[in-house]
Order: C-alpha cells, then sequence, then structure tokens
C-alpha cells in the first residue's frame, strides 16, 4: 500500500506535511479551502485551478524514487502480488509496474473522459497533456464537454477494480508493507485491516499512524495498526524517508546493491530519452509564438 510519501524524493509534495505539503501552498490558487481542488463539484464550476496544479505535477516530469524500484525488484523476484496506490502521478508504471501489478485506488493521469452524461468519450496521456501545456481547458472533441483525468475527485466513486480486486487479494497477503501514507482517507485506509490476523504488517513512513481504532473495527473498517501495546504482535513501525526504509529492507534481504544499480540503470535511461528530446524542445522554446505564450503566462 502506497502513498504520496513514496513520490517526495522525485520532487513529488505530498498533500499533508505542514509548510511544505500540497494543501499548505494552494493560496495561489484563492480556493475557498484547499481540498476545494479535488471536489468534482468545484471542479466542474471552476476548472482553472486543477488544470493550472496539474501543469506543475504532470506526469513525465519526474522519475521515479528508491521506493517505486523496490516495488519492481518484488515483481522480478515474484514477490509482488498487488501495489496499492494513492497516488496519481503514474510513477509505478513508469518504473516498470503493469496495469495487471496495480490498484490505482484513487485513479490515474493515465486515461481521461469526458464528463458529459451521455458523451464518457476516453483521451490518452498524450491528448491531455497538449491541452494542459497549451494552456486550454481539455474540452471533448464530440461534445465540448469538460474532460478530466481519471483521477478520483472528492465526490466520485473509487474505481471498480479497487473492490473486485481487494476481495481477492487481501485474503492471500503473507505480508502488507505499507509506504508514505498518512492512511487518513477512506476506504483505502481500512485497507490494513484486510489482511489475514497473522499477516504480518510493515509500515515506512516518517510517523506511526493507522493505529488501532475499535470503532472503525466494529463497522468493518479493520481495527488499525498496533504497535506499542501489550497485545501487540505483528505490526512493526521503521520511521524515517521513506526510500531510506527501502533501502533497509533491501538491505536485510540482501539485495540493496541490485536496488542501487537497478534505479543508476534506469535513471540513466529516463536522463538519456529526455536529452535526446530535448533539441526539439529547445527549438520549440525559441520560437516568437512560444516565447510571447510564455510571456502571458507570466
Amino acid at each position: 500500500m502506497a502513498g504520496a510519501g513514496i513520490s517526495t524524493s522525485a520532487g513529488i509534495p505530498d498533500f499533508r506535511s505542514p509548510g511544505s505539503g500540497l494543501y499548505a501552498n494552494l493560496q495561489k490558487y484563492n480556493l475557498p479551502y484547499p481540498e476545494a481542488i479535488f471536489e468534482i463539484g468545484f471542479f466542474k464550476q471552476n476548472p482553472e485551478p486543477f488544470f493550472a496544479l496539474a501543469r506543475e505535477l504532470y506526469p513525465g516530469q519526474f522519475k521515479p524514487t528508491i521506493c517505486h524500484y523496490f516495488m519492481r525488484l518484488m515483481k522480478e523476484k515474484g514477490l509482488l502480488l498487488r501495489c496499492y496506490t494513492q497516488n496519481i502521478d503514474t510513477l509505478e508504471r513508469v518504473a516498470g509496474l503493469s496495469s495487471e501489478d496495480l490498484v490505482e485506488a484513487h485513479g490515474t493521469f493515465h486515461t481521461s473522459h469526458c464528463i458529459g452524461t451521455f458523451c464518457k468519450a476516453e483521451y490518452p496521456l498524450s491528448w491531455m497533456k497538449e491541452k494542459i501545456f497549451s494552456d486550454l481547458i481539455p474540452k471533448c472533441d464530440k461534445c465540448n464537454s469538460l474532460v478530466k483525468p481519471d483521477i478520483v475527485f472528492f465526490g466520485e466513486s473509487l474505481p471498480s477494480r479497487f473492490f473486485s480486486a481487494l476481495k481477492s487479494d487481501f485474503k492471500k497477503v503473507d505480508l502488507l508493507i505499507v509506504m508514505g501514507t498518512s492512511l487518513q482517507v477512506q476506504p483505502f485506509a481500512s485497507l490494513v485491516g484486510k489482511v489475514p490476523s497473522k499477516t504480518p504488517r510493515l509500515l515506512i513512513n516518517k510517523e506511526k499512524t493507522g493505529e488501532g481504532d475499535s470503532f472503525f473495527g466494529l463497522l468493518g473498517l479493520g481495527g488499525g495498526m498496533d504497535f506499542d501495546s501489550e497485545k501487540a504482535y505483528r505490526d512493526v513501525a521503521w520511521l524515517g524517508n521513506c526510500d531510506d526504509g527501502c533501502l533497509a529492507l533491501a538491505d536485510f534481504l540482501g539485495w540493496k546493491a541490485e536496488l542501487e544499480e537497478m534505479v543508476k540503470k534506469e535513471h540513466a535511461a529516463i536522463d538519456a530519452a529526455t536529452q535526446e528530446s530535448s533539441p526539439k524542445k529547445t527549438e520549440e522554446n525559441s520560437s516568437p509564438k512560444k516565447k510571447q505564450d510564455d510571456k502571458s503566462a507570466e
């Protein structure tokens, strides 16, 4: 189970960290309150703030972290049953996980759909990227309604795959690793309570989270983690930077050198691909129209 904390070392802010988190730095968008930028009702009335933010955080501008490649290494060793992620940055895919490996619980930028009642036309990542970086509000080519990336806004249902997959996955889990998440958003947070009662659970995070609440247990939302009570028997918290936690775990497993080599090789390949396309970007950026557009945007 992964949250925004596994992507912060890539340069993508998490949501709730005081001062540096996304919600603490949205003043320039003149929102009634920070969460409004991800509320479906607000988006339909005022989509500009979301798309302005999307330009800053758009997939393709960041490289996967050690955490992402640790999951890739688990996959290659036949140990990854599934990655349930709250993240919408697609870095799990960039690191080498497939659609089958993933449950993108809060959706993804990978595809987009028209929100028109009778249309629902689908658009690829490349189409959405072109619109966003042209400073255009994405409108459907067929019906002119708004087109929204397939990320789950407040007020929307989670993808059906989330509910169907968890029914079969969680009863099979023999180790649950939870990384970089505050475990404050339901129903994702409740997943920690879905594994068998003898399954060990490891939290890699800056602080302890997801700790037990008997009330949620009674609601069938899982009893939460228990690190410190006299009854604690299976939960372990490794506190610190998520990348450091994954390196420490890889070291225990004898995989550290392999993981570091994978990160080095994959990052070099991404850098090479970026450099290969940079002459074209330089040429585009030097055009009078582009300069004028940039000046207008400023």
